[in-house]
């Protein structure tokens, strides 16, 4: 039987799951936001301002969706003075349900900065809850993330990258939804490496099944049309029956989206024991798994292929497909795990 692991109903939508303003610390306006994205194609953003989550129910019209959302972070503070080599945690939450609009992980004095400590008056939080203190350690991350997702939100780990975080310190944290596989400003601003195939893996191989998003993280400080714009990179393409809000958050939640930051992946399957995969036109088309048993297929002598195929058995324990084209730029599909591929 033929299982579709991108529905096969619906359409896919353009989205950008991190994405900053002038309320927080971007160049661009929401309005302005909006019209770049729609520009661009997209559908989708979720307005993730640093430290001040605010809905913007004035943008949305029939071709475009904004989603509500935060980006939250826990710095660490070094007692010998090396602030360079200091670390961060960064999540991004996305409200699943449109009238979702208390802020997660409120302190009354601490934590805001910049131009959101000016728009105080746009913040809605649950005046009953105590004041969420901030420690950079194990215990205060994972509570972070179990807050972020009882009170309904979807949760993404941003750019560990970039975070100075290294796989001592994120193997650790539990209960995210998905991970940023790839993040535009960090790769293209920052210098980071930022394609983070390895720590999405890092999570698979420790039994956390966890989705995987391509993001923007736009600050536009940069002039359009220079190397470092950072709009328009990374995204995720979702499949959808049609744009609205709780139908997108749960495609969210189920998995239905791809991350990408070039290449496009049309159609992907499984059957009869076999993963298979259609796409725009790529060089290379990689099968990773939960065991030493990867394969590829290739274009021959220059050219390109929009088509694959792979084996697929119980104990590989997971599989997803990675295409590449002929810039280096890749499109990640999620882990797709054999217990539930093989179930009848």
């Amino acid at each position: 039987m033929k299982k579709y692991l991108l529905p096969q109903k619906g359409r896919f939508y353009k989205a950008n799951l991190h994405c900053h303003t002038t309320l927080s610390d971007g160049n661009l306006t929401p309005e302005q936001v909006k019209e770049e994205y729609k520009s661009q194609g997209y559908s989708v953003v979720a307005f993730t301002d640093h430290e001040i989550m605010v809905p913007h129910p004035e943008l949305l019209d029939d071709e475009f969706l904004p989603l509500t959302g935060i980006e939250l972070a826990i710095h660490e503070h070094r007692a010998d003075g090396k602030r360079h080599q200091e670390k961060d945690f960064h999540i991004c939450a996305i409200a699943l349900e449109p009238d979702n609009l208390n802020q997660p992980c409120f302190h009354r004095t601490k934590y805001i900065w910049g131009n959101a400590s000016k728009q105080l008056d746009k913040i809605r939080y649950d005046e009953n809850e105590p004041d969420f203190e901030r420690t950079y350690d194990e215990e205060c991350i994972n509570q972070m993330i179990r807050t972020c997702r009882e009170k309904g939100f979807f949760v993404i780990y941003c750019h560990p990258t970039w975070s100075f975080e290294r796989y001592p310190d994120y193997i650790r944290y539990q209960n995210f939804h998905a991970m940023e596989i790839y993040n535009n400003a960090s790769y293209k601003v920052d210098g980071c490496a930022e394609y983070n195939p390895r720590v999405y893996e890092d999570f698979l191989f420790a039994g956390q099944r966890v989705f995987a998003v391509a993001a923007d993280d736009n600050h536009n400080s940069f002039p359009k049309g220079t190397a470092e714009w950072d709009s328009g990179g990374g995204f995720i393409m979702i499949r959808a029956e049609k744009l609205e809000y709780r139908t997108i958050t749960k495609a969210l939640e189920q998995g239905h989206f791809y991350a990408s930051f070039g290449p496009e992946i049309h159609t992907l399957w499984f059957e009869d024991g076999k993963i298979h995969v259609e796409c725009s036109e790529v060089v290379r088309i990689i099968c990773s798994k939960g065991c030493r048993r990867p394969d590829k297929r290739h274009g021959q002598n220059g050219q390109t292929i929009t088509e694959a195929s792979f084996d697929v058995r119980p104990g590989d324990n997971w599989v997803r497909i990675t295409v590449m084209d002929a810039k280096g730029r890749c499109a990640d599909t999620n882990a797709y795990f054999t217990d539930e591929l093989f179930a009848e």
